[in-house]
């Protein structure tokens, strides 16, 4: 049985489709499984055991240049590319209208879906051969496991998601795995920013356990923040710009990880590493952090991020001692 999945982006909800995967290929082994994925998580899919091909879209990129020789080029290449198989069974999990437009209606198979109770946006259900009901009131990793099993006909397993790509990381642990901290500072909304005196704070309490402290950033504001707060402080080491790949080798190895609110947060909950995220005027209960050895940490306040830094020290402490 040959499938397509349709599930874009972002980063966090790619992989919380992921243990919907590993779910399917347990109940039916001898499923193929491509992937449609935005260009920038193109490497995520690839990672799991059951993916045939990655195959990348690049729908924000082609916005800012709609009609252009070179993304209409793309564009037509990419419709080929969809078009060259007929599939089965096509899953959108993205249930957004541009899912929809640019892949799922495009796409040769029957075509399966979230029913319009279900879907983030309504009107996509009218463009399904099957549409399900899948309650929205359930962490995101449970709605599409669930979305996955009524499309395939079987019963959704009991038992806890499991993401099956920590094993892929495995021949690239280093000769430090297990003796630095791993601080995710950065996310792309800035009402979900811990103040960086928190941060400083944290790496100062961090200091006389002897871990040392690895800082990722992708922007260059990111960077300037990761510079500031290793300032004076020998043990902390401002990483390259990485790419997903290498980024993912850090954090497998990593004795634990802090982070905001962030995709890279959702990785290493995927990567099987203990991880305390930090939550302040969102709300984890739907998205927040799913796999093993996951804690979050809620600001009282909702509209402000104030969560001490010895806090977080306390919990930490119970996971590197």
């Amino acid at each position: 049985m040959y499938i397509l999945i349709v599930k874009t982006s972002s980063m966090g909800d790619v992989l919380h489709s992921l243990p919907a995967l590993t779910d399917m290929l347990t109940i039916i082994p001898m499923l193929r499984v491509d992937w449609v994925v935005e260009e920038n998580f193109c490497q995520i899919p690839s990672w799991h055991p059951a993916v045939n091909e990655v195959i990348p879209i690049a729908i924000r990129r082609w916005r800012k240049s709609w009609f252009s020789s070179n993304t209409r080029q793309e564009r037509a290449a990419f419709k080929q590319q969809i078009q060259q198989r007929y599939y089965d069974l096509v899953i959108d999990a993205q249930g957004l209208m541009k899912s929809v437009i640019f892949i799922t209606y495009l796409a040769k198979g029957i075509k399966h879906g979230f029913d319009y109770r279900s879907a983030r946006e309504p009107l996509v259900s009218w463009f399904y051969h099957y549409c399900h009901h899948v309650n929205k009131q359930q962490h995101a990793v449970e709605r599409i496991r669930q979305l996955f099993a009524k499309s395939l006909c079987y019963d959704k397993p009991q038992s806890y998601g499991n993401y099956a790509i920590a094993q892929h990381f495995l021949h690239t642990l280093s000769a430090d795995t297990g003796q630095y901290l791993v601080f995710l500072h950065a996310t792309t909304k800035a009402n979900k920013h811990w103040p960086e005196i928190y941060w400083s704070e944290l790496i100062k309490l961090v200091q006389p356990t002897g871990l040392k402290i690895k800082l990722p950033w992708g922007a260059k504001h990111e960077y300037q923040r990761a510079m500031r707060l290793a300032t004076s402080f020998p043990h902390v080491e401002v990483l390259p710009k990485l790419q997903l790949q290498q980024i993912a080798e850090i954090l497998v190895g990593a004795k634990a990880v802090v982070s905001v609110d962030t995709g890279l947060s959702h990785l290493t909950a995927a990567l099987n590493c203990p991880n305390i995220t930090l939550f302040g005027p969102t709300d984890p209960s739907l998205i927040g952090g799913y796999g093993k050895n996951q804690y979050s940490v809620f600001s009282k306040q909702k509209n402000m991020f104030t969560l001490s830094a010895t806090t977080i020290m306390n919990k930490l402490e119970k996971i590197i001692l």
